[in-house]
């Protein structure tokens, strides 16, 4: 038998890139197969998922409206102390023939503005500008019209 040359076989060096270009497309391809399903088996439609039914409905939380209110402290002197973004307790006192009661009207209110006071107006106290929410802008007015008011800095 005559001898012959070693047999070479041609890309041999190109084998590992190949095999790793290979791999890529399936991890791809398994990746584009899992998104389908998922889309294909998650919540569809406004009635909410359509796997297994939830115990108790989850109730939406509307989201608080948060409003300005013109608040007349009783106390002029205080609100020269409060600066915007100051957090305050604010409390109706009502007097009485038996005696003082108080009671916190709005707890943590933002201030958004300290009006300059008008000149002469020291008297009927200052006014501060608070931000509440709509239910709480509520109260302060009616406090306001039944009690003296004064805050309370957080």
């Amino acid at each position: 038998m005559p001898h012959f040359a070693p047999v070479r076989v041609g890309g041999g060096r190109y084998l590992l890139a190949r095999l790793v270009r290979q791999r890529r497309r399936a991890v791809a391809a398994g990746l584009a197969v899992t998104a389908a399903a998922l889309v294909a088996v998650g919540p569809g439609g406004a009635d909410g998922a359509r796997g297994h039914p939830v115990a108790e409905p989850v109730r939406e939380r509307r989201a608080v409206e948060m409003v300005t209110a013109p608040v007349r402290i009783a106390d002029g002197a205080t609100v020269l102390l409060l600066r915007p973004g100051d957090r305050v307790d604010v409390i109706a006192a009502e007097t009485t023939a038996t005696g003082g009661d108080a009671q916190v009207v709005a707890r943590g209110a933002r201030v958004k503005k300290v009006p300059k006071p008008l000149e002469g107006a020291a008297e009927s106290g200052a006014l501060v500008v608070l931000s509440v929410p709509r239910s709480i802008a509520a109260r302060l007015a009616g406090a306001s019209a039944t009690a003296r008011l004064a805050v309370t800095l957080c």
